[in-house]
């Protein structure tokens, strides 16, 4: 029988933010899906972990594209430009390569707002404040990337108007989205949960992420498939 051998720095924290999800959906949300952070080689090193971090996401945090953000009161708003990956079955059983790739139904652009409201460096506390998150936006979902297939896409980030990123390497800071789904996947059945047919995780940052500010404007292209927009108050 498979057996995840969880750091007790993230089971503690794991708990504690399954908690806090519990009691947002008593109160009467809707899990939607989850998010991954932490997912690059040098913050995995600085906290001392080998794998992201997972939080979770509800219907109250999702904005349409072209929206408009107060981050009034936030103390330090980033948004990250992110793939997100839309789940076609539940995965139930130890989420092998396959098994993940064949329960993958579509892929497309997401950013994430998140306030960084308290230092970086402790994994529990990250962990159970949901991974800073804030709020997340959605694009189009594209059905024939089912199986995670990222071949021949393109980002390209514009601030203002103007370009400040562009790559075709997708998964260069992220690591590959079939190995994400997976790792959330088995992650959730080591505590109980269940990644399900319907939710959708957002991967991780594609770039480096922005600190914003009021007064901008950040459009993200994920060529061919959507562009996503939103003004930060």
């Amino acid at each position: 029988m498979h057996k995840v051998v969880l750091d007790p720095r993230i089971l503690r924290g794991m708990e504690r933010q399954l908690k806090l999800r519990q009691d947002r959906l008593y109160a009467g949300e809707t899990s939607i899906g989850w998010k991954v952070g932490f997912g690059t080689p040098a913050s995995q090193e600085r906290l001392g972990i080998n794998t992201p971090l997972v939080g979770f996401l509800t219907n109250k945090v999702l904005l349409p594209s072209g929206t408009s953000v107060s981050v009034e009161g936030w103390m330090k708003p980033a948004l990250e430009c992110e793939i997100a990956i839309y789940m076609g079955k539940d995965l139930q059983e130890v989420a092998d390569r396959e098994t993940t790739r064949a329960a993958i139904a579509s892929i497309g652009p997401a950013f994430e707002l998140a306030d960084v409201d308290f230092p970086a460096d402790e994994v529990e506390m990250i962990l159970a404040g949901n991974i800073y998150n804030r709020h997340v936006i959605l694009g189009r979902a594209d059905t024939s990337r089912a199986g995670g297939n990222l071949d021949h896409l393109e980002a390209l980030i514009f601030r203002n108007g103007n370009e400040v990123a562009r790559t075709t390497d997708l998964q260069a800071m992220t690591g590959e989205v079939i190995d994400i789904v997976s790792h959330v996947a088995n992650l959730l059945l080591a505590l109980g949960e269940r990644l399900r047919a319907g939710e959708f995780i957002i991967a991780g940052t594609i770039i480096p992420h922005l600190w914003v500010q009021p007064k901008e404007n950040i459009s993200y292209v994920l060529a061919p498939i959507d562009t996503i927009r939103v003004a930060i108050l």
